[in-house]
């Protein structure tokens, strides 16, 4: 594993609209061409392709319909017809089932007898390219939808990451490094470190990957009660790492639900390939970096380092990494803990409220326009903390 400087490189991001757009201008493109070639029977082919691709799609849509209700109607939907209804049609294929009645009910079109012939081989021809999948969405389309739709793999794991583990420990993270601190010892960095291999291969030991990589000790045990769990136990491990008869060190671990991706790999049942896995660890760094990112509870109190695999020939590479992210968050500016905010009593003159001023800033007064609160004095390389509820 090598770590990786660049990841924007490497991380995928969110799809754009540009097939949608691409689609959108060749078609009317192409209907501009079609209409100057022969701009007297254009809406009459026209209306025909759209009849045809209207009935079509809704009959599609009665197939889906009738296998959800004779064979899932009480399992997937508790028997609500407009569920399985609203599952299986779209608004889009309703509205135009609607134009295409109201159409034929009121007059606005006519088809002749060989009109009707050739729209009814249309919609014969797209329900069978329907079935057999060359009409279905392609894979681009589908990693697409489940990126979009937060239905990966990685996307739950994540989650459950955050919500398991991250949201409960990092916000106490402080607390314990305090703690820690006061016995004598001294950690280069105050947030804690989460190791995330590509090849999501994440050992019981990082001196397994790295001898320069050393265990020290735990930091103070973080004890809850969870899911009937009386006091269950939540540990983090300080490391000493050497590089150039220099140690540094820091609270650090791997991602443990990358092992999850791992063993998934191994399991031919879960049709989860190498490929696949690489896929999902980027997504699962991609996601876990925005959950936290969005969490006022856990910024600016971890780290995500991600590890290349294609790179093996170097014994000490991941403590050169780590190391290499410890020296860049010594040029950063740290937040300091989120301070109580303490009010200053509104009544009296403004003789009164300079007193309570002076006994609040007994040093240094940053302003003396009135206002309703006050912060206790930050450190001037701290970063402002924003503490709006959204």
């Amino acid at each position: 594993m090598f770590g990786v400087i660049g990841e924007d490189g490497l991380v995928p991001r969110a799809r754009s609209r540009l097939p949608v757009v691409c689609d959108a201008g060749l078609g009317l493109l192409t209907l501009v061409f079609v209409w100057l070639l022969d701009a007297d029977r254009f809406m009459e082919r026209a209306g025909m392709i759209a009849f045809c691709l209207t009935v079509a799609a809704f009959i599609h849509s009665m197939c889906l319909f009738a296998e959800e209700w004779f064979f899932h109607s009480r399992q997937r939907y508790h028997g609500r017809v407009n569920e399985i209804f609203q599952a299986c049609f779209k608004g889009r294929v309703i509205l135009g089932m609607c134009a295409v009645f109201l159409m034929l009910m009121l007059g606005g079109v006519s088809f002749s007898h060989e009109q009707w012939s050739i729209m009814a081989i249309m919609c014969a021809v797209y329900l069978l390219l329907n079935s057999l999948g060359v009409l279905g969405p392609t894979p681009v389309e589908i990693s697409e939808i489940c990126e979009v739709k937060k239905m990966n793999v990685a996307h739950g794991l994540a989650w459950s990451f955050y919500i398991g583990y991250l949201k409960l420990i990092l916000p106490e993270l402080q607390n314990k490094i305090s703690r820690y601190s006061s016995t004598g010892a001294r950690l280069s960095s105050p947030r804690l470190h989460i190791l995330l291999p590509l090849n999501a291969v994440v050992p019981s030991k990082p001196e397994e990957e790295d001898t320069n990589v050393v265990f020290h000790e735990n930091l103070p045990e973080l004890e809850l009660d969870i899911a009937g769990v009386r006091k269950r136990s939540y540990k983090n491990s300080v490391y000493k790492i050497t590089q150039n008869n220099k140690t540094f060190s820091c609270v650090l671990e791997y991602a443990t639900p990358l092992r999850t991706l791992y063993l998934m790999s191994q399991e031919s049942s879960a049709g989860f390939g190498e490929r696949e896995r690489k896929q999902q660890v980027l997504l699962f760094y991609r996601t876990l970096s925005q959950i936290l990112e969005n969490s006022l509870e856990c910024r600016n109190r971890y780290r995500l380092i991600l590890l290349d695999d294609e790179h093996t020939g170097d014994p000490h590479h991941l403590s050169r990494e780590i190391i290499q992210h410890l020296k860049q968050q010594d040029g950063e500016i740290h937040m300091d803990p989120i301070q109580e905010a303490y009010p200053v009593p509104e009544e009296g003159q403004i003789r009164s409220f300079k007193g309570a001023l002076s006994a609040t800033f007994p040093e240094d007064q940053m302003s003396r326009e009135p206002t309703l609160m006050f912060s206790l004095p930050q450190s001037l390389r701290s970063e402002p903390v924003e503490t709006s509820d959204y």
